[in-house]
């Protein structure tokens, strides 16, 4: 039977104590979420990753008003949905307004966005934004995209429109419930989308937080130190517009790199600096697959800006394991969609003890692969790919050595 062959499904009834109902094998059905971007039209992206989004083949979304695709990572699938977009040159997107968290990083061009409460129209909010921007729109508030350019302009988008047309499986009610969240979104809040840039501690875990519902240029604003991910790594969580929707921003120093760590699925990683790439394999496959001949896991996706991997495909407890290649420093930013690592429990009422796994080495009891006990090859093959970008590794010798016992 060829692998993409409709598995003929009928009830028989069990003939005697040993043989079973059903089939043991079976094609994924379609989730509502998969039937209605189906039904838009336009194409759909599913892989593990895309080396940039601007390549993606895009056709006209009656919908939205502009050429767009879908993409669906690998392991996001129910969890939250991606699409791109672009907006004609001096041109708009239709106004929308939907029940499910959205929220655009720009990928090219400058313009304004108008958001205002369904009824209310004459105390829109209006907001610019500019390549590297990332804003978020308020669950079921009414808004229109603007390009204030002549030529397209592109935008990334991120929402959790999967699990809300899993759920509802009704576009009419999605897309037009009259409810009005005014916990979160108060069109008498001036300053709504006045940008915030103070730091904070993230309530649950301690990280760097700020709550702000748009943030000017991504790319390029300053993130404080934190240190988890690799010697010098910078870091910050936006919160905003009281989503679910959970992402942060991080930066890896020019030649040096990630520690591979394992966790769950639906966190996608987004390239918005430099050049580099991530390698992702099942756990059990062990912490050292190339060594021990165990390579045909192993997924490798480059990427530039804006490209994009997804860090835990499949069912996750995947190791995945970020690069730079380049002479300055990779900058990514991180989409989970409802996932949040800080809030999610595995197990346990609330108050439980919960452990940061993917931050604690292997040793200590968590996932992260300390650079002692990683792959050889995966130094060697970094320091190969810096030296044909004309830059060296800054992976100090002593970071290869086994901690000693006090």
């Amino acid at each position: 039977m060829a692998d993409d062959a409709p598995i003929k499904s009928e009830w028989i009834e069990p003939t005697d104590i040993r043989t079973k109902s059903g089939v043991g094998e079976f094609q994924r059905p379609n989730m509502p979420y998969d039937d209605w971007m189906e039904a838009q039209e336009i194409p759909i992206f599913r892989g593990i990753g895309v080396r940039k989004v601007q390549d993606l083949p895009m056709k006209p979304w009656k919908l939205m008003g502009g050429n767009a695709s879908f993409i669906q990572l690998w392991g996001t699938e129910g969890l939250w949905g991606c699409h791109i977009i672009e907006v004609p040159g001096a041109g708009a997107l239709s106004p929308v307004k939907h029940l499910y968290e959205q929220q655009y990083f720009i990928v090219e061009g400058r313009g304004t966005t108008e958001v205002w409460e369904d009824g209310l129209e004459d105390k829109k909010h209006v907001f610019e934004w500019q390549a590297g921007s990332l804003f978020a729109i308020p669950i079921n508030a009414c808004y229109r995209i603007i390009n204030a350019a002549s030529s397209p302009a592109l935008l990334l988008g991120g929402s959790l429109a999967p699990q809300v047309f899993n759920l509802f499986k009704n576009e009419d009610f999605i897309l037009n419930c009259p409810y009005v969240f005014r916990d979160r979104f108060d069109p008498n809040a001036e300053d709504y989308y006045k940008p915030n840039d103070d730091i904070e501690a993230d309530p649950v875990r301690g990280l760097a937080m700020k709550k702000t519902n748009i943030i000017a240029d991504i790319v390029n604003c300053e993130l404080p130190l934190d240190n988890r991910r690799s010697p010098g790594y910078r870091r910050i969580e936006p919160h905003m517009a009281g989503q679910n929707f959970y992402l942060w921003i991080g930066q890896h120093e020019t030649g040096r790199y990630s520690k591979a760590h394992a966790h769950g699925s639906a966190a996608v990683l987004i390239c918005i600096k430099g050049k580099g790439y991530t390698y992702t394999w099942p756990a059990s496959e062990g912490v050292t697959p190339w060594k021990d001949g165990r390579t045909d896991k192993i997924i490798r996706q480059d990427y530039e800006p804006v490209g994009m991997v997804s860090a835990a495909p499949m069912s996750g407890n995947w190791y995945h394991q970020h690069f730079g290649a380049s002479k300055g420093p990779l900058r990514l930013t991180a989409w989970f969609g409802p996932i949040h690592p800080g809030k999610n429990a595995r197990s346990g009422a609330p108050g439980t003890k919960e452990i940061d796994f993917g931050a604690i080495d292997i040793r200590d009891g968590g996932t992260a692969v300390p650079y002692d006990m990683e792959d050889p090859y995966l130094r060697k093959e970094f320091e190969e790919t810096l030296a044909t970008v004309g830059t060296k590794s800054r992976m100090e010798p002593e970071l290869y050595e086994a901690p000693t016992d006090a």
